[in-house]
């Protein structure tokens, strides 16, 4: 389920640490560990890809970072769901209206897909490597201008292919 909105700092109130935010006491979001094979097995992944799709970064990226943790942290696969939440910072950072910001985490985004895809292969997750490295290379080269929200919902900025 999408949230009413997406968490642009100062502009609406913190999901988590505010009595009026979107998702203040929900219980932390716990998975299993990702299989990069098999994303459907894990639904915290989905869902960060759900709410990236539909533009909700801060929540996208929230929902990584508890796949990311039950990655482990470290190694390929955990480096690859990293990836993805800076791409999902990027994000934020366009929302924000912050162009530097935007392609310093769609730089280092670009990296670590590039450094996963030895081990992971071109579509880890069902996600195209190429796709990914190609749209961060636009947003270092490009960052979108920030876009006006229509009636207070995100916009989706940007497609991730499979």
């Amino acid at each position: 389920m999408r949230p009413p909105y997406t968490y642009v700092p100062g502009k609406k109130p913190h999901p988590t640490r505010d009595p009026a935010g979107h998702s203040y006491g929900s219980p932390e979001r716990s998975c299993v560990a990702p299989d990069p094979l098999n994303p459907g097995a894990c639904p915290a992944f989905q869902e960060g890809l759900d709410l990236f799709r539909a533009g909700y970064y801060w929540e996208a990226h929230e929902a990584w970072e508890a796949v990311w943790n039950a990655a482990g942290r470290r190694g390929a696969v955990a480096d690859f769901l990293k990836g993805l939440i800076k791409l999902a910072a990027a994000g934020v950072k366009v929302y924000e209206g912050l162009p530097e910001g935007v392609r310093r985490h769609a730089a280092r985004a670009r990296e670590l897909f590039e450094e996963t895809r030895g081990e992971l292969g071109e579509t880890p997750f069902g996600l195209s490597v190429s796709a990914l490295v190609s749209l961060c290379d636009h947003l270092v080269e490009s960052p979108p201008a920030k876009p006006a929200e229509p009636a207070g919902q995100p916009v989706a900025l940007w497609r991730l292919e499979g």
